[in-house]
């Protein structure tokens, strides 16, 4: 049996056929949307507050440090956030310092991140155990 061209029978499938792609392309999006995962941050890493005064001069716990060159900050979403744009206005953080005393990665904590117990100076970290599968610190 051949359908004609101008049948109604095409043009109900091809409107099914449109909704069923959308969908297709709406489904990850959605899923990712809603996928909002656990970060993992490193062992070394520690809890401040951080401001960015004048990039690459910011000020953590309120004392003033430099950003490293290629430092890396990370908003809420985990994608890569400009000094320039959050430059005045104080965020908690987990961080990480490099060799030379630099920032070189900074996190900015969402509200669920944020009531988390975790260190905020080296003696802490060393006194403390480090969970990296659960990412939760625990006193002695």
């Amino acid at each position: 049996m051949q359908v004609p061209v101008n049948s109604p029978w095409i043009y109900t499938m091809h409107r099914c056929l449109k909704v069923l792609a959308a969908l297709a392309l709406a489904v990850p999006v959605l899923a990712q949307a809603q996928n909002i995962t656990q970060r993992q941050f490193p062992a070394n890493s520690l809890r401040g507050e951080l401001q960015i005064t004048q990039p690459p001069d910011a000020l953590l716990n309120g004392q003033p440090v430099r950003l490293a060159p290629g430092a890396r900050i990370r908003g809420g979403d985990n994608l890569l956030v400009m000094s320039g744009a959050i430059q005045g206005q104080k965020y908690p953080v987990i961080y990480t310092i490099d060799t030379y005393g630099l920032l070189i990665n900074v996190w900015l904590l969402r509200e669920d991140e944020a009531g988390k117990l975790w260190p905020k100076t080296a003696e802490e970290a060393a006194s403390w155990t480090f969970d990296p599968v659960a990412q939760t610190w625990t006193k002695p």
